[in-house]
């Protein structure tokens, strides 16, 4: 890690949506590094109904940081679905505006975006180099909201966008899956047929995939991509002092799971022995309560992190069990917390 410089002035970062688990991690990152930390969200230093406002601090920041968006642990309704879509292109297209008429524009700017971009995998991993493409609604959404980052030319700012796997640390996903483990429902999520339906159809000017949904027989072999959220701070400070890497990026660990393992390693962690398994003719009506979908466990999920690797990078955890126990250690998961995603 490089240090930001000793100035009078200290460097500028603003983050957009650092409200978050991730966002909040990578604030205090950069505090500590000696950066003034400013924020763009519904509050903030300045809010997006002021575009003056983020134009006023964009310009002359040192970096800029978007991890905008609805949460995606919800119902994907018709609603539901346009506001996870207009909630990350709307808000990359207005940073880039003013990224755009920026007299000194950040010179490096990372963007949010999703692992979920690749296909259902699980055969071999994606990079971003070999890495095909998925389709329907959640790849959809990727894919626009890369678009509306890489578009046009910004010559005195590098891009980077963030393809992130699920990340571990106190956040939603983790709660939800220690909350599992613990009231022995830790057993793995597997795919079968259910009814079709439409929530998964494709969004946004560019519409992939069928119109009804369909299952794949994983038998809770799919895997399982994730990241800690100290190796996403790592990797974030290592991609900031890194100027010659540029792009999609992976934030995925090189030690891809399974949902068996993981499951197994969850009830470990959880001190429980014994967990239920779920079929998707359970987890559909279970998940509609909880108000999220059963795409989110059933996918499978393979990114590699080859830009990364290839440039030196070194995972404090490149293992799914090390990762789990250090999340356990700081947090004593609560049965609430599956109401809580």
């Amino acid at each position: 890690m490089t240090p930001a410089p000793d100035t009078a002035a200290a460097p500028r970062v603003v983050i957009a949506g650092a409200s978050g688990f991730v966002g909040r991690s990578l604030a205090a990152a950069f505090r500590e590094d000696g950066y003034d930390v400013v924020t763009v969200g519904r509050t903030g230093t300045a809010t997006w109904a002021d575009p003056a406002g983020i134009a006023r601090l964009v310009d002359g920041a040192d970096v800029l940081i978007n991890l905008a968006g609805k949460i995606v642990s919800c119902r994907y309704g018709d609603a539901n679905r346009d506001e996870i879509l207009r909630s990350r292109v709307e808000t990359t297209r207005a940073l880039h505006r003013a990224v755009r008429d920026a007299a000194r524009p950040p010179r490096v700017w990372m963007n949010a975006s999703t692992a979920t971009i690749y296909r259902h995998e699980t055969e071999s991993g994606n990079d971003e180099l070999t890495g095909v493409i998925g389709e329907g609604f959640s790849v959809d959404v990727a894919t626009s909201w890369e678009r509306a980052f890489f578009e046009g030319v910004l010559p005195a700012t590098r891009r980077i966008a963030l393809r992130m796997a699920i990340v571990l640390g106190d956040g939603p996903a983790t709660r939800m899956l220690l909350a599992l483990g613990t009231l022995g429902l830790g057993g793995p999520q597997i795919d079968s047929w259910w009814f079709p339906h439409r929530r998964y159809r494709g969004i946004g000017a560019r519409p992939t995939g069928p119109l009804w949904s369909s299952w794949h027989r994983t038998r809770g072999r799919q895997r399982f991509s994730w990241i800690h959220i100290d190796d996403v701070v790592a990797s974030v400070r290592f991609l900031r002092d890194h100027d010659g890497l540029a792009g999609p990026v992976n934030l995925a660990a090189p030690g891809v799971s399974d949902n068996r393992t993981l499951m197994r390693e969850v009830r470990r962690v959880a001190g429980t022995s014994f967990g239920l398994p779920a079929f998707r003719w359970m987890l559909d009506p279970a998940m509609a309560v909880l108000g999220t979908e059963p795409e989110l466990v059933l996918k499978s999920r393979w990114a590699t992190p080859g830009v990364l690797t290839r440039a030196g990078f070194t995972f404090a955890y490149d293992e799914l069990g090390p990762a789990l126990d250090a999340v356990a250690s700081v947090r004593r998961p609560r049965a609430r917390d599956l109401f809580s995603v």
